[in-house]
């Protein structure tokens, strides 16, 4: 039996999955999506289901003529789903609550659709993972150290260019004025951005998994240089032209042109990575 037969003969029973799960799963989606909405670190989420459902388009011929054979045991992995979803519930924890979605797809690829199936749909589900929001006691703690690197290379790079500058832990004193690197400033937010966009761009790009991990690492990369150039970026503003101009529009608009310098260095790395193929 394949996908297309497979579709006819379960339509019932799969309509009626996903409408329960959309009963389930909608007010947590509607506070994930919200937080997508408000929150700048996040706002990649709207794009992550759209690029796993093109992955699974991309994917559509091997589905159109893979087999299906219901695999029994995905039942297990179902309700160790459930299982995760309702200890979310109980404890009041969103991450639990949210990532509980993307192993209740996978069991029910499986018991529904089998393991040749599940396969090709391994990479679009994981790739869901990227849309959950971290819990603030993990991001923050990566946010921290990351801050804190950010600044002090920032400042070597500022002293290097002949700027006089103190660092702080992560204060940056100029002769006439004083910055904070802040939170959102610790480069976690193009962190996760970019290994979003370097994920789905590798997968694109290139077959080879070693060729796939050095774009996704290349991305990482970036995403931390394009930080530490936009602080001293800022910092040069505030030294010549005062602090007002540094967080104000120049600011803003650096950090545009920065993201953009950052997807051409991405593109770079993948155009050199498929040369070497």
């Amino acid at each position: 039996m394949n996908m297309p037969e497979a579709l006819r003969r379960y339509r019932l029973h799969l309509l009626g999955t996903v409408c329960l799960l959309f009963a389930v799963y909608f007010p947590i989606l509607r506070s994930m999506a919200d937080q997508w909405w408000d929150d700048p670190n996040y706002s990649h989420g709207f794009l992550v289901p759209v690029i796993a459902g093109f992955l699974v388009y991309l994917r559509r011929d091997q589905l159109r003529t893979a087999t299906v054979a219901p695999w029994n045991p995905g039942l297990i992995v179902i309700l160790l789903a459930l299982g995760q979803l309702a200890f979310g519930k109980l404890a009041f924890e969103y991450f639990t609550m949210r990532s509980s979605l993307v192993p209740l797809l996978a069991g029910m690829v499986l018991y529904f659709f089998g393991l040749q199936v599940f396969r090709l749909l391994l990479l679009p589900l994981g790739y869901l993972l990227l849309m959950v929001p971290l819990p603030y006691i993990v991001y923050d703690a990566a946010a921290f150290p990351l801050k804190l690197f950010v600044t002090k290379v920032s400042v070597w790079v500022l002293k290097l260019v002949g700027i006089a500058v103190v660092r702080e832990g992560n204060i940056i004193m100029f002769p006439n004025v004083t910055l904070e690197v802040a939170d959102a400033c610790s480069g976690m937010r193009s962190l996760v951005s970019f290994l979003a966009l370097g994920i789905a761009y590798a997968v694109l790009t290139t077959t080879s998994a070693a060729r796939r991990l050095l774009i996704v690492v290349a991305a990482l990369a970036i995403a931390i240089f394009n930080n530490i150039l936009r602080v001293v970026i800022t910092g040069i503003l505030a030294q010549f032209w005062g602090a007002d101009v540094a967080k104000g529009f120049f600011h803003e608009f650096a950090g545009l042109a920065i993201f953009l310098l950052g997807m051409a260095m991405l593109v770079g790395v993948g155009a050199l990575v498929q040369r070497g193929e």
